[in-house]
């Protein structure tokens, strides 16, 4: 296998990991400050993608449109089953509340069959050709998404760590007790969370949905590979989120090169695994002492 096969195949991982690390950032900000997994976040993406094509179908051509609708959209309802569900349920077992998610993937995907059928839908963008660089292929799509996504995940590290509400965020995340002593409100803090987790899985999805063919089960496909990045760049942070992301998805598409293409989730989570022997807790994770 030559190394400008290889190349291509890293640089369309490194797009698919980038545009995949905002829904897993999302996942692991939830994990690291209401401390359980939220298994709809798969679908959020999905709901993003098809409000998109809705407003694309019935209100305007224009992607960028798209885009903010399926934020809003996706961020209303992020936050609709926080005041719904899972506010019910802070004080119930991580188990409790990974199950009472689970019901509301559920409900999402079924909701959007109910309107939407099992057809198979694609965002209207313009055809491009891509710039060949000795063999190089890079789609102009492809850096429009690359672009994006980075400069949403610029904004999310500016906004967690530069403004008083990513310091409440951080400071409930590592301890929501002092945090509460300290006259922080839990409210406002996880108001802001599931809006994020919101707009991230909507962008995300719309970002999918352009380099892939939008189905009902879209986002829901990606749960368990997601759940997988956050392990391998260790719960709970988010920079480790990203990286996890992209070691997994240039690792999956390298290995597709190899494997038939069914088998390239497996490779990648053999690597996973692999990574778990040497660093159990995760590349960024803190070993946790118990006794």
């Amino acid at each position: 296998m030559d190394w400008i096969a290889i190349l291509n195949a890293a640089i369309n991982g490194i797009v698919l990991g980038t545009l995949l690390a905002l829904p897993v950032l999302a996942i692991t900000m939830v994990f690291g400050i209401a401390r359980f997994p939220n298994a709809a976040t798969g679908d959020y993406m999905t709901l993003g993608a098809y409000t998109a094509i809705a407003m694309q179908t019935f209100v305007s051509s224009s992607l960028v449109l798209g885009v903010l609708a399926a934020c809003a959209v996706t961020a209303l309802v992020s936050v609709g089953f926080y005041l719904w569900v899972f506010r019910a349920l802070a004080h119930r077992s991580n188990i409790a509340r990974l199950v009472a998610s689970l019901g509301v993937a559920f409900v999402v995907r079924n909701t959007i069959t109910f309107f939407a059928g099992q057809d198979q839908y694609n965002l209207d963008v313009p055809l491009v050709r891509a710039w060949n660089f000795n063999g190089v292929r890079i789609l102009p799509t492809d850096v429009y998404i690359l672009a994006t996504a980075t400069v949403a995940l610029i904004l999310v590290f500016v906004l967690l760590h530069a403004t008083p509400m990513g310091r409440r965020m951080r400071a409930v995340a590592d301890n929501a007790d002092l945090a509460a002593a300290s006259g922080i409100r839990s409210r406002r803090v996880m108001l802001c969370l599931w809006t994020l987790c919101g707009v991230f899985s909507g962008l995300g999805g719309v970002l999918l949905g352009i380099k892939a063919v939008v189905i009902p089960e879209l986002g829901f496909e990606l749960l368990m590979p997601m759940f997988a990045a956050v392990i391998l760049g260790g719960i709970g942070h988010p920079v480790g989120a990203v990286v996890g992301t992209l070691l997994f998805s240039v690792s999956q598409e390298i290995a597709s090169l190899y494997f038939e293409p069914s088998y390239k989730i497996v490779m990648a989570f053999g690597i996973l695994l692999v990574v778990l022997l040497v660093r159990p807790q995760g590349i960024f994770g803190r070993p946790m002492a118990a006794r």
